[in-house]
This record gives C-alpha cells, sequence and structure tokens, in this order.
C-alpha cells in the first residue's frame, strides 16, 4: 500500500497555510507500507484533516492524492471499501465507536469484515495486554475515555492492514498504558511487514520511527 500526495492544500485551511512551510501540504509526500511516521502539528493546523484525507473521508482540497495508482477522485466505491478492509487501517482521535454496542461487539465488527483476519481469541489476548478485558462485555458507552481508546486500538489491529493511520492515538492514556499500546502497535506492524502514519502534538519516543514530518 502506498499512498502519495501532489500538493495537497485542505481549502478550508489555504490562506492559514499561504505563509507555513509544511513537509506535507503543499509539498511531494508519500507513505508506504515501509514507513514509521510521525507527523508532529500544533492544535489547528490539520492533523485530523489529514488523516480524514488519507482516509478517504474529506475531498475538499486542492491537489492529488493516489492511493497505490488510483487517483482519489476516481477511486470507485468497490475499491475504497476493499481497500479498507485488507489494506488500511484507521484509528480515529474521535474513536468512531458505537456507544450501544459492547466493546466486543465493536471490535468483532472489523474482524469479520470481510472474512476473519484473526481468530475471536486474538481479541482477548490483546485486551488482556491492554487492561481492558473486564469491559469486553459492557457497552462502550458507558467505558471511560482511555477504555474507548484501547478498545480502538484492538478494533484498529485486529484487520488486515498494510498501513495504519493514527490521529492522536494515545491521547487519553497514561505513560505506563501508553508503552504497552505502542508495543502491540510495534509487534503488529512488524508481524505483517506494515507501515503507519501518526499524528500528535508533541515528539515521543514510543516508536522506531523512520520518518519525521511536520505539518
Amino acid at each position: 500500500m502506498q499512498i502519495i500526495l501532489n500538493n495537497i492544500v485542505p481549502i478550508p485551511l489555504k490562506e492559514k497555510l499561504l505563509s507555513k512551510k509544511s513537509d506535507v501540504w503543499n509539498a511531494v509526500q508519500h507513505f508506504s507500507s515501509k514507513d514509521w511516521v510521525k507527523i508532529k502539528a500544533p492544535s489547528g493546523t490539520g492533523k485530523t484533516t489529514l488523516i480524514h484525507i488519507l482516509y478517504k473521508i474529506r475531498f475538499d482540497f486542492d491537489g492529488e492524492m493516489l492511493w497505490n495508482d488510483f487517483l482519489s477522485n476516481n477511486t470507485n466505491e468497490n475499491i475504497i471499501a476493499e481497500t479498507r478492509q485488507q489494506k488500511l487501517s484507521i484509528i480515529f482521535q474521535d474513536l468512531r465507536l458505537f456507544p450501544n454496542l459492547t466493546a466486543r461487539e465493536n471490535i468483532e465488527l472489523k474482524r469479520v469484515l470481510p472474512k476473519p483476519y484473526y481468530d475471536a481469541s486474538t481479541i482477548d489476548l490483546m485486551a488482556e495486554k491492554l487492561g481492558v478485558t473486564h469491559i469486553l462485555h459492557q457497552r462502550t458507552g458507558l467505558c471511560s475515555y482511555g477504555e474507548q481508546q484501547r478498545i480502538a486500538i484492538i478494533r484498529a489491529l485486529i484487520q488486515p492492514f498494510e498501513l495504519l493511520l493514527m490521529d492522536e492515538p494515545f491521547s487519553h492514556l497514561d505513560k505506563e498504558n501508553i508503552t504497552i499500546a505502542a508495543t502491540l502497535i510495534a509487534e503488529e506492524c512488524a508481524k505483517r511487514n506494515a507501515g503507519f502514519v501518526l499524528t500528535d502534538l508533541d515528539d515521543d519516543n514510543h516508536f522506531n520511527y523512520s520518518k519525521q514530518l511536520s505539518l
């Protein structure tokens, strides 16, 4: 999986970015399964916008984006669905869990579509590592933000992927839980020879990044 950005500029941020130098906006940049990428940026500079553009849920930008050899605005719905199911996973900043489903049910939705990548027992193994076994049968809307974030991480890791998108994936976790979650993510990416793109506010040493960019 490779994503190429060719002079992408989000239209809502166009005026704000005119005088700002960026490694990503209005530049040629690529992300692939070979890269572990950290993108650091302060609030309001488009971290979430970038992740949404890469995942193809926002199209309000100038420039071109390619998923492999497909131009973003020419990719049909079947290719989008297949790519999201098989090659591209995501941890949203706002998590996007279904509050009336249990934690396990939220994870299962990704595990079984289009066909299981992992056995169901892997949910229990990941939940044990992240310390959320006790909430698997609890409605997600009743869980704390930190618990929900760990469930969202498991949901992203339970499906196949070549590239993992992460938008401030540890914002609700303490230092100990960040270390545990980052270790699990690194293990899963290494196991699959997969890459990731992570956005965050500050510098960190959670991963052995191959590329660090400023937005």
